[in-house]
């Protein structure tokens, strides 16, 4: 994944609209940014009650039928950011690494909320896809949740928490005991959404960027949580 090219090109997409304080501010984030993200960890042998959505959901495997629902239309109607997250999530699909869950509204059967979980048998394809050390290798007893997405019709009924609880218990099947997820610091809507799914802050993630993203350092803290 290479980010060195679509970063410039916000910058110039923030100049062509004459948006020139969020251009400044951009630039000068090629040059140098630093972002913290936390690890998040679920223990699948503490006993944790899901939270409930307020439509009724299920989860199941993401099928051929979801994807005009979920990936057709990315370049109309969305915002900048949405068009990244949604461009991103379809590289991981044409990546082909298992597994993508949907959660299905029971009402109509539509997806309304998806997300990826892999297992330590995808270490070599996780390291390959992902941009270099943003994830820690897998140990053989964990499970890796990202790239987690609901669409902008569903959102505000609390599914996020709900299906991320659930899928993150499909970890049992790879023989996994513990669920991981990386959410950015100051996402604090995602954070309490994954605090009520049972996930706890146990490792930060320092990233230091420099140079139009070309130079990256990434270092691990652990932060004391058992």
């Amino acid at each position: 994944m290479k980010m060195a090219p679509n970063a410039v090109n916000v910058a110039l997409e923030l100049l062509a609209e004459r948006r020139y304080g969020d251009f400044a501010r951009r630039a000068l984030g090629l040059l140098y940014e630093q972002r913290v993200a936390y690890g998040l960890r679920r223990d699948l042998e503490i006993p944790l009650v899901p939270p409930q959505a307020k439509i009724p959901i299920r989860i199941r495997e993401m099928q051929d039928k979801d994807l005009p629902a979920l990936f057709d239309g990315i370049e109309s109607g969305m915002s900048r950011k949405e068009r990244v997250e949604m461009l991103t999530r379809r590289a991981h699909l044409e990546a082909a690494i298992p597994t993508c869950y949907v959660a299905e509204d029971e009402r109509n059967g539509a997806p309304c909320y998806f997300q990826w979980l892999m297992g330590p048998q995808q270490n070599a394809r996780i390291q390959a896809f992902f941009p270099p050390g943003i994830f820690p290798v897998l140990r053989a007893d964990e499970a890796l949740l990202e790239n987690a997405y609901t669409p902008v019709a569903y959102r505000g009924n609390g599914i996020m928490s709900a299906a991320m609880a659930l899928i993150a218990e499909r970890a049992a099947t790879l023989g996994c005991r513990y669920v991981i997820t990386f959410v950015e610091k100051d996402n604090i809507a995602s954070l309490k959404g994954c605090k009520r799914s049972g996930f706890a802050p146990y490792l930060e993630r320092a990233e230091s960027r420099f140079l139009f993203n070309l130079i990256r350092r990434r270092r691990f803290r652990a932060l004391g949580v058992s």
